[in-house]
């Protein structure tokens, strides 16, 4: 297994082993299909995950767009999710934070213009995380550090087809 350094805040890179994260609906860098964006059916894709850690008792999920206009715009926050390689297609585990959208659930790509990248980021943690519903993106990478195990990410591509 690889070894990196994930900076989890400004003080301190942590080790991990690299997750090997993919989708049987996209490949890496590619288009991400409309069924998952706001112009679809607006669900989560199939992710697959390999080369998770041994000692990892959950994975975390974040999604996200740092394309989006003024700030990373955050889709999804996942936490406390039983260790698995695959995730079916709008299919949850674990818990569930707040989204930029102001839900607690899978917020679809739908970028106002141009192509935006979509952050698919899985986080192999040697802990379960005890967080409020009302947990952000924020909030999650804080409680992570410390934890991470191992890291990955697949990056999708979307732009509207309609306007």
């Amino acid at each position: 297994m690889s070894t990196h350094h994930l900076r989890t805040d400004a003080s301190r890179a942590e080790s991990y082993h690299v997750i090997e994260v993919s989708s049987p609906a996209f490949a890496d860098q590619g288009m991400i299909p409309v069924v998952y964006t706001c112009e679809g059916r607006d669900i989560s894709p199939p992710l697959d995950f390999k080369h998770i850690p041994n000692e990892a008792v959950t994975l975390a999920l974040i999604m996200d767009d740092p394309d989006a206009p003024g700030k990373t715009w955050v889709h999804w926050v996942l936490w406390n999710i039983p260790v698995t390689h695959h995730l079916k297609e709008n299919e949850v585990h674990g818990e569930q934070g707040m989204n930029d959208f102001g839900r607690k659930s899978y917020g679809g790509p739908c970028p106002p213009s141009g192509t935006h990248r979509y952050f698919f980021k899985v986080y192999a943690l040697s802990c379960t995380l005890n967080l409020p519903a009302e947990t952000t993106k924020h909030t999650l990478e804080k409680a992570m550090a410390g934890h991470i195990l191992g890291y990955g990410e697949l990056i999708g591509l979307y732009k509207r087809q309609q306007k």
